[in-house]
């Protein structure tokens, strides 16, 4: 998915340094870097298999443009978080890493950990003095800003600032609209119109070949987004889909104990019990669940649980089945119609930091890099690749993917058969995406080609929007004590498990709602939810995100 889109910032010029803001050390000139012999600097790099930084196209562009020359220490993606750790503790570290945040990235504890050490330079001085893109950004955005600042105060690094629209609301679902259209039936509203249609769906040969093979409601386990269960639970009360956390009052609270959670859960066990949920869409993995979507002998699905429906049928040009699947706006339940939202797909944590290795002149010589990847020009040769190869300026008549925004960006698609164009960094390069530049790219209007696939998830994207709750535990946000952390990792997966394991057993029968129910919530109190609850506000109340 990361390929569909690219991803770049707002500003579309370079800023100059303010010349009343203070050097980082009084021995640091502003034109570090620019001038004379080029400044080695040592990297820790994740390289793509289609890309080879050392005669990359962007890595020549940086070079020429500031001066550098970069001695790679190049890292595939497999084994990445571990030679990144080894680098670390070996004592034997470059002067800056740069990652991959969905691949390996240096986690906030990572971050307060190294920090505190002295062996990541906090940022804070070398931002106000070079870098005012990125200050800029901080100024506008108290989120970006949130993001990246430690309780400290200090910015130990930078991460992948990627507000992609349609992976914010990641549990949609999709539904076959042609059946629907064949049986004489309505996109269903509320929960109880689903179950309707779920049962025509079963009983009423949908497809046509005389068998009752029909597949009402499936999914998967294997990615965030496509487990049945949220979309059908934010009828009843929030499910976030991964902590199962709510805010109410600013005060941290757990979904997974209400008896809201107890009534949703019946529901979906309902739909299990008359046979419309797929058994397997609660073990299998993203395969088998495709298996389904894209059945050899004709289609069989008739909703799939989805960030995308490429999880399940085949997006590719003339692909009939494709076409057939829209989106199920939320449905209204006993208690609402609420939508999974993630504030915008942000992992915490950092991808780029300068160790205690660099240089004075590597320092400034690296911020600057970095602020030019927070211009517009910058972002997309980082992310897409150089202008002229990968994009271009967009041609009179075309529409970019926001409603009424102006087109900025058009990517140039790649040729089959035609070698890798090895021009920019992919995720390597990912820094400052908000949401304003990426609708500013150019997207053609006809949403079931593929190739303009971007729109068609966007224009679903806009039925959830606005269902989540007003209060939304920010996890993205917060920064946990590092004297908690590993108290509150297992804390966390132990409750996450506990919650995920029994909503599955309340569903299939194995365990009694109305008999285990107390039981069930007096487990979660002695796997110490308090105490969990207790890390997360104290991480809350400390959050650059309410300064």
């Amino acid at each position: 998915m990361c390929s569909l889109v690219v991803a770049a910032c707002t500003s579309t010029q370079e800023a100059s340094p303010s010349s009343s803001s203070k050097p980082t050390t009084d021995t640091v000139s502003p034109s570090a870097g620019q001038t004379g012999k080029p400044i080695q600097i040592s990297v820790f790099a994740q390289q793509a298999n289609d890309i080879d930084l050392n005669t990359n196209l962007f890595t020549k562009h940086l070079e020429s443009k500031f001066n550098a020359k970069f001695k790679f220490d190049v890292i595939p993606y497999d084994g990445a978080k571990e030679k990144r750790q080894i680098s670390l503790a070996s004592g034997d570290y470059p002067e800056a890493y740069m990652l991959t945040a969905y691949i390996d990235q240096f986690s906030q504890a990572d971050l307060l950990k190294f920090g505190k050490q002295g062996v990541l330079l906090p940022l804070n001085d070398l931002i106000n003095q070079y870098a005012p893109n990125i200050k800029a950004a901080m100024e506008k955005d108290a989120t970006f800003k949130s993001f990246i600042t430690a309780p400290d105060g200090k910015i130990y690094g930078l991460g992948s600032y990627t507000q992609c629209f349609h992976c914010s609301y990641p549990n949609k679902m999709w539904i076959n609209t042609s059946w629907l259209k064949k049986l004489n039936l309505q996109m269903p509203k509320t929960t109880e119109d689903f179950r309707k249609v779920l049962q025509a769906f079963k009983k009423n040969d949908p497809n046509g070949n005389g068998k009752a093979d029909e597949v009402p409601l499936s999914g998967s386990t294997e990615d965030f987004g496509v487990r049945v269960i949220p979309f059908l639970m934010n009828g009843f009360i929030y499910d976030d889909d991964r902590n199962y956390l709510n805010l109410v009052n600013e005060k941290a609270d757990t979904v997974a104990n209400k008896p809201e959670w107890k009534e949703g859960l019946t529901y979906i066990k309902s739909l299990y019990d008359e046979g419309l949920i797929d058994p397997g869409a609660f073990t299998q993995n993203a395969e088998a669940f495709k298996k389904i979507g894209e059945n050899g002998s004709g289609q069989i699905l008739g909703a799939g649980a989805g960030m995308h429906p490429a999880i399940f049928v085949n997006i590719d040009k003339g692909n009939k089945n494709s076409g057939d699947y829209n989106p199920v706006p939320p449905l209204t339940g006993p208690h609402g119609s609420l939508s999974t939202h993630d504030g915008g797909g942000l992992i915490p944590g950092a991808k780029f930091v300068i160790t205690n290795k660099a240089s004075q002149e590597a320092q400034v010589t690296l911020i600057k890099m970095v602020d030019y990847m927070f211009t517009m020009e910058g972002q997309t040769n980082a992310a897409s690749g150089m202008e002229g190869i990968d994009w271009r300026k967009p041609k009179e008549g075309e529409v970019a993917l926001g409603k009424g925004v102006t087109p900025q960006i058009a990517t140039i698609p790649a040729i089959d058969g035609q070698p890798p164009r090895n021009a920019g960094w992919s995720g390597m390069g990912h820094f400052y995406q908000p949401k304003e530049y990426r609708d500013s790219i150019v997207q053609g209007t006809d949403v079931y080609d593929s190739a303009n696939y971007e729109r068609r998830l966007y224009d679903a994207t806009l039925l959830y929007q606005g269902h989540e709750p007003k209060e939304l535990f920010p996890m993205w946000a917060i920064w946990i004590d590092p004297a908690l952390t590993d108290e509150a990792s297992i804390l966390q997966t132990n409750i996450k498990n506990y919650i995920e394991q029994s909503a599955l057993q309340f569903i299939t029968g194995n365990k009694d709602l109305n008999k285990d129910w107390d039981a069930y919530v007096k487990g979660l109190d002695n796997l110490k939810l308090g105490r969990y609850l207790e890390i997360l506000q104290k991480a809350y109340d400390t959050a650059a995100i309410k300064k």
